[in-house]
Protein backbone atom coordinates (compact mmCIF):
# COMPACT_ATOMS: atom_id res chain seq x y z
CA UNK A 1 0.00 0.00 0.00
CA UNK A 2 1.40 3.70 -1.11
CA UNK A 3 2.19 6.07 1.48
CA UNK A 4 0.00 8.54 2.37
CA UNK A 5 1.77 12.49 1.16
CA UNK A 6 -0.50 14.37 3.87
CA UNK A 7 -0.80 12.38 6.89
CA UNK A 8 -4.50 12.88 8.31
CA UNK A 9 -5.31 15.69 10.15
CA UNK A 10 -5.39 13.88 13.86
CA UNK A 11 -2.21 12.17 13.26
CA UNK A 12 -0.62 15.69 11.81
CA UNK A 13 -2.05 17.63 14.63
CA UNK A 14 -2.15 14.69 17.36
CA UNK A 15 -6.12 15.53 17.69
CA UNK A 16 -8.45 12.22 17.91
CA UNK A 17 -10.85 12.66 14.96
CA UNK A 18 -13.87 14.56 14.84
CA UNK A 19 -16.52 16.01 12.86
CA UNK A 20 -15.25 19.75 11.64
CA UNK A 21 -18.22 21.06 14.31
CA UNK A 22 -17.55 19.10 16.93
CA UNK A 23 -13.82 20.39 16.77
CA UNK A 24 -14.85 23.90 16.67
CA UNK A 25 -17.24 23.39 19.68
CA UNK A 26 -14.08 22.15 21.29
CA UNK A 27 -12.23 25.17 20.71
CA UNK A 28 -14.65 27.32 21.36
CA UNK A 29 -15.20 25.73 25.20
CA UNK A 30 -11.36 25.91 25.98
CA UNK A 31 -11.70 29.53 24.80
CA UNK A 32 -14.51 30.29 27.43
CA UNK A 33 -12.81 27.84 30.11
CA UNK A 34 -9.72 29.94 29.44
CA UNK A 35 -11.50 33.12 29.45
CA UNK A 36 -12.96 32.58 32.74
CA UNK A 37 -9.45 32.21 34.19
CA UNK A 38 -10.77 29.05 36.89
CA UNK A 39 -8.22 27.02 35.77
CA UNK A 40 -5.44 25.91 37.62
CA UNK A 41 -1.95 26.89 35.90
CA UNK A 42 -1.70 23.34 34.15
CA UNK A 43 -4.98 22.85 33.44
CA UNK A 44 -4.47 26.09 31.32
CA UNK A 45 -1.66 24.78 29.92
CA UNK A 46 -3.06 21.78 28.86
CA UNK A 47 -6.24 23.36 27.30
CA UNK A 48 -4.24 25.89 25.46
CA UNK A 49 -1.78 23.17 23.59
CA UNK A 50 -5.22 21.17 22.98
CA UNK A 51 -6.85 24.76 21.55
CA UNK A 52 -3.30 25.32 18.99
CA UNK A 53 -3.76 21.51 18.00
CA UNK A 54 -7.58 21.87 16.86
CA UNK A 55 -6.98 25.37 15.63
CA UNK A 56 -4.35 24.52 13.54
CA UNK A 57 -6.53 21.20 12.41
CA UNK A 58 -9.17 23.44 11.58
CA UNK A 59 -7.33 25.56 9.46
CA UNK A 60 -5.78 22.93 7.54
CA UNK A 61 -9.69 21.56 6.87
CA UNK A 62 -10.89 25.18 5.53
CA UNK A 63 -7.50 25.26 4.05
CA UNK A 64 -8.42 21.19 2.40
CA UNK A 65 -11.69 22.58 1.79
CA UNK A 66 -11.02 25.69 -0.25
CA UNK A 67 -8.92 23.77 -2.79
CA UNK A 68 -11.86 21.51 -3.66
CA UNK A 69 -14.42 24.37 -4.19
CA UNK A 70 -14.46 25.12 -7.85
CA UNK A 71 -17.02 26.71 -10.12
CA UNK A 72 -18.61 26.28 -13.37
CA UNK A 73 -17.19 28.53 -16.00
CA UNK A 74 -19.67 28.19 -18.79
CA UNK A 75 -18.14 28.72 -22.79
CA UNK A 76 -19.56 31.28 -25.00
CA UNK A 77 -20.21 28.51 -27.31
CA UNK A 78 -23.15 25.72 -26.80
CA UNK A 79 -21.65 22.73 -28.01
CA UNK A 80 -18.52 22.69 -25.63
CA UNK A 81 -19.06 21.78 -22.28
CA UNK A 82 -18.92 23.54 -19.14
CA UNK A 83 -15.63 23.83 -17.67
CA UNK A 84 -14.24 24.35 -14.09
CA UNK A 85 -11.27 25.96 -12.26
CA UNK A 86 -10.86 26.99 -8.76
CA UNK A 87 -13.00 29.66 -7.49
CA UNK A 88 -11.09 33.40 -6.33
CA UNK A 89 -11.68 34.22 -2.76
CA UNK A 90 -11.02 37.80 -2.25
CA UNK A 91 -11.12 38.41 1.97
CA UNK A 92 -13.91 41.26 3.18
CA UNK A 93 -13.05 44.09 5.54
CA UNK A 94 -14.04 42.31 8.48
CA UNK A 95 -12.30 38.97 7.72
CA UNK A 96 -9.51 38.09 10.24
CA UNK A 97 -5.57 37.73 9.28
CA UNK A 98 -4.54 34.60 6.94
CA UNK A 99 -4.29 31.61 9.62
CA UNK A 100 -6.58 32.71 12.15
CA UNK A 101 -9.85 30.98 13.02
CA UNK A 102 -12.80 34.26 12.86
CA UNK A 103 -13.39 34.35 16.57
Amino acid sequence: MPARKNPAPEIATGVPSLTFEAALDRLRTIVDELERGELTLDESIERYEEGMKLSKRLTHQLDEAEKRIERLIESGDENEPPTTQPMEFEPRSNDTSEGELPF
